[in-house]
């Protein structure tokens, strides 16, 4: 039934927008035609659809198609893909999921598990069957074989991946420490793109107002700006 409904709703989506292209073919020279962007930031597979914490943060520009799930203060960067289309995929709390990756910067998984406070260098991949374990990490570039399973508190690197050396207790809390920070930025990143397209076009004009074009002009605007102190011009030294 519930893919009845959804094969409804995309032919009703389909014909409006076909009759948009009618529209505009008959008005001829006369029609205004603006490619919009069909990205969607969330999209359901007939009856799989993405599930997002409200404290979660997802980029506009990201992907979470079908069976994805999102646990909260979690981060979902600009230009990821998370497909659940053939089998779940679950990210938990506290979580980043970088920039145009899949976890970590042009980094790969697939159907693996990544524990928590693991780590997952840029451009690694991971093949079916790893587990990283709590506190793992897989160094940037390394190609991990299927089935492997990194244990807690090891480093492993290169292709295909072995085993490097023990993780020191500094690398250890660096883990917890980078997701912390990655989490607040995502906080900042929220606010901003939630923003509707009036406030932000009211900041730029107020930026343009108030940009720096010189002390007259900052006296001429009642204007007081405050330098900070590394900025600061040196006081001159007084003639002895």
């Amino acid at each position: 039934m519930a893919k009845a409904f959804y094969a409804v709703g995309f032919w009703i989506r389909e014909t409006g927008q076909a009759l948009d292209r009618l529209g505009c073919r008959l008005q001829g020279n006369y029609f205004f035609h603006e490619q919009i962007s069909r990205h969607r930031t969330l999209m359901n597979i007939f009856d799989k659809a993405p599930h997002v914490h409200k404290e979660a943060f997802v980029a506009p520009s990201a992907s979470l198609i079908g069976d994805v799930e999102v646990g909260q203060g979690s981060s979902i960067w600009y230009g990821c893909v998370l497909r659940g289309d053939a089998n779940n995929v679950q990210v938990g709390s506290g979580t980043n999921i970088q920039d145009n990756v899949t976890v970590g910067h042009s980094a790969v998984l697939q159907g693996c598990t990544v524990e928590d406070e693991a780590f997952v260098g840029m451009g690694a991949t991971l093949l079916d069957g790893v587990v990283v374990e709590k506190h793992g990490m897989v160094a940037a570039g390394a190609l991990v074989r299927q089935n492997t399973r990194i244990p807690c508190g090891e480093v492993w690197g290169g292709n295909p991946a072995k085993f490097l050396r023990k993780l020191t207790d500094e690398e250890i809390a660096f883990i917890a420490e980078s997701a912390a920070n990655y989490s607040n930025l995502a906080k900042a990143h929220a606010v901003e793109n939630a923003k509707p397209l009036e406030k932000i076009d009211f900041e730029k004009v107020l930026r343009k107002k108030f940009a720096h074009e010189g002390d007259e002009h900052d006296s001429m605007l009642s204007v007081t700006r405050e330098v900070p102190p590394e900025l600061a011009p040196p006081s001159p030294t007084p003639a002895q």
